[in-house]
């Protein structure tokens, strides 16, 4: 049943082990949810697609390069690795991430730079009266898109044409999914099936951020 979630519930902390669950959100975009224990590490791996990694819960750092740099992701925050970029983990008090393994050429927003890490919710403004968008990045199989709520707006129910989690990033709003609601608050997710009826009302300023698979 679709209720809201956090991901160190789907992929709990375990002592001393490293711990990896595909999200089967796509066969084409593997998103996968990470929990490393404290003083735990991944060794230095590298794709050949675009890699981003979204900070759930805890602390870790990231080893860049072949000359490792260490850049730290928190909860809320964001990475973006390039494509044969030599990239591993080390956590000393444990951490819980999303991987997401771009499949194909994306276009990424000019607010954000790879290797650098970002604070998703202060990649995008609020607006009076209204609804933000922004593209953090995109191809024909996936978009990531941040989304600002003022108070009382929303989207009206409709569906999407993949599957899709949204990340509640600041705030709170009701979840309308298949004819029932759900309160989402920051520090939560949700997932839509593809085609699933859904709707979104800001019951206070409210961030998000929205990955959806297009298959």
């Amino acid at each position: 049943m679709n209720q809201p979630f956090t991901i160190e519930t789907i992929r709990p902390i375990r002592d001393g082990m490293t711990v990896s669950k595909d999200s089967h959100l796509s066969a084409v975009t593997p998103v996968t949810f990470f929990s490393l224990g404290a003083d735990t590490s991944i060794s230095q791996e590298s794709y050949d697609r675009m890699t981003m990694y979204i900070g759930a819960s805890g602390t870790g750092g990231f080893l860049l390069g072949s000359t490792p740099s260490r850049v730290t992701l928190e909860p809320g925050q964001a990475l973006l690795v390039p494509p044969k970029t030599l990239c591993g983990m080390e956590t000393a008090q444990g951490i819980v991430y999303t991987e997401i393994i771009l499949a194909k050429e994306i276009i990424m927003n000019n607010n954000v730079k790879t290797n650098e890490v970002f604070a998703l919710k202060d990649l995008i403004s609020y607006e009076e009266g209204s609804i933000a968008n922004m593209d953090v990045v995109s191809n024909d199989t996936m978009k990531y898109v941040l989304m600002a709520f003022d108070k009382g707006t929303g989207l009206t129910p409709h569906r999407a044409p993949g599957n899709a989690i949204v990340f509640a990033l600041d705030g709170k709003a009701t979840i309308g999914y298949e004819g029932k609601d759900y309160e989402l608050k920051a520090g939560e997710c949700f997932r839509f099936e593809k085609n699933g009826l859904h709707s979104v009302t800001a019951d206070e300023r409210f961030k998000m951020a929205l990955l959806l698979v297009l298959e």
